[in-house]
């Protein structure tokens, strides 16, 4: 098998993962990372905070799952489980267990969490902030169709 350069294994990814395509496995990302749950964990991992122990401001910061919890209004236990499960096994975030007592367990952004951290928190931004145009867009809607 002949060696490839950088470039020629970088183009064949291209061609290789085409969301547009029935089978291409980026669907299941665009998946997973589209979800609410997803984008408030990841935003809420993201923000920035002391982390414990450094005193370091500014940076992305570790969370405990109660605190996640209590962050994250609305959400199930088992729903917040397998989403943190699910981010644990795409490699965005990692569990980190501190044997105390009672058990510590935190979750932190990985450098590749890191890297999808910005367009999550811009798209809950952007959520944030265009929602009275987008009630305002429905109630028209609602009453042009009804």
């Amino acid at each position: 098998m002949p060696t490839r350069t950088a470039a020629q294994r970088r183009a064949q990814a291209k061609v290789e993962y085409d969301a547009f395509l029935a089978r291409c496995p980026s669907r299941q990302l665009l998946d997973r990372i589209s979800d609410k749950w997803v984008a408030l964990i990841l935003a809420a991992l993201g923000s920035d905070g002391p982390r414990p122990g450094t005193g370091c401001v500014g940076e992305p910061r570790a969370m405990r799952y109660s605190e996640l919890s209590r962050r994250l209004a609305g959400v199930s236990q088992k729903m917040l489980t397998q989403t943190l499960r699910s981010l644990e096994r795409d490699g965005l975030i990692t569990r980190t267990v501190t044997p105390t007592v009672p058990v510590t367990v935190t979750y932190e952004l990985t450098g590749l969490g890191l890297s999808l951290k910005q367009v999550m928190r811009d798209i809950k931004e952007w959520a944030e902030t265009h929602m009275d145009e987008v009630l305002a867009n429905r109630e028209e809607y609602d009453t042009r169709v009804a």
